[in-house]
C-alpha cells in the first residue's frame, strides 16, 4: 500500500475499554474465591466496592449487636451476620446485620428484603449515613440503624421515600440520633427495647 494511503487512513481503530458491570450471581461466585476471603467486598448497582477491613471495636460491636438483636427478636426471626442481601440483579451490599422473619430453613435463596438492617460504622460513617442509606431506602427497607462507634450513638433511619436528586433515587424521611444512654425500639418489635449501650464496646 502506498505511504500516502497509509497516512490518510491512519492507525486501525481499536475498541475502547469499557467498564465491567457485575451481576449478583457473578459477584457471589467471585467472593467465594479463596484469594478474596480477607477482603470486604460489596456490590452496588453492578460496581464492586472494597470496604475497609474491620477494627477490633467494629468486631466487638458486631458481636454485641447480634446478641442484643437475637435476645430482643427471639424465636421466629433470623439475625444474619455479614451475609448476602440481594437488592436487585446487580446489588448486594452485604450488610453487617439484618433481621428477617422465619429461620434459616425458610430461605432456599438469599433474602431480598429485611425487617431491619444494621451497619457498624467507624471509618465508613459518612458512606453508611449517605449513599448506603439511600441505597437501602431505594430497596424499600423500612428501618436502618447505623451504630456510630466514634460518637457512641445509633442513627435510626425510617420511612423510605423516592427522591430523584439522590444517587440511588431515594432517601429516608425520618432520621433520629439516639445517644449511649438511650434505648431503641424497632418498628418490627412490640413492646421490647434495646439499650444503645449494649451495642457499644
Amino acid at each position: 500500500m502506498p505511504l500516502a494511503t497509509l497516512a490518510s487512513t491512519g492507525p486501525p481503530r481499536l475498541p475502547l475499554p469499557s467498564r465491567k458491570r457485575w451481576t449478583v450471581a457473578e459477584f457471589h461466585q467471585l467472593r467465594s474465591a479463596t484469594w478474596l476471603e480477607s477482603r470486604r467486598l460489596i456490590l452496588v448497582e453492578g460496581e464492586i466496592l472494597e470496604m475497609p477491613n474491620p477494627s477490633p471495636p467494629h468486631d466487638s460491636s458486631l458481636g454485641l449487636t447480634e446478641e442484643a438483636l437475637r435476645a430482643a427478636f427471639g424465636r421466629g426471626f433470623w439475625v444474619r451476620g455479614q451475609m448476602a442481601l440481594v437488592l436487585g440483579l446487580a446489588t448486594d451490599p452485604v450488610p453487617d446485620l439484618v433481621v428477617v422473619p422465619g429461620g434459616p430453613r425458610d430461605y432456599a435463596e438469599h433474602p431480598r428484603s429485611a425487617l431491619l438492617v444494621v451497619e457498624i460504622a467507624e471509618s465508613s460513617l459518612a458512606y453508611d449515613c449517605g449513599d448506603k442509606a439511600d441505597l437501602y431506602a431505594a430497596g424499600g427497607l423500612r428501618e436502618y440503624w447505623v451504630v456510630d462507634l466514634a460518637h457512641r450513638q445509633v442513627i435510626v433511619h425510617r420511612d423510605p421515600v423516592g427522591d430523584a436528586v439522590r444517587l440511588h433515587g431515594a432517601k429516608y424521611q425520618s432520621i433520629t440520633v439516639v445517644g449511649a444512654d438511650g434505648t431503641l425500639a424497632s418498628i418490627s418489635l412490640s413492646g421490647r427495647t434495646i439499650a444503645v449501650r449494649d451495642l457499644l464496646p
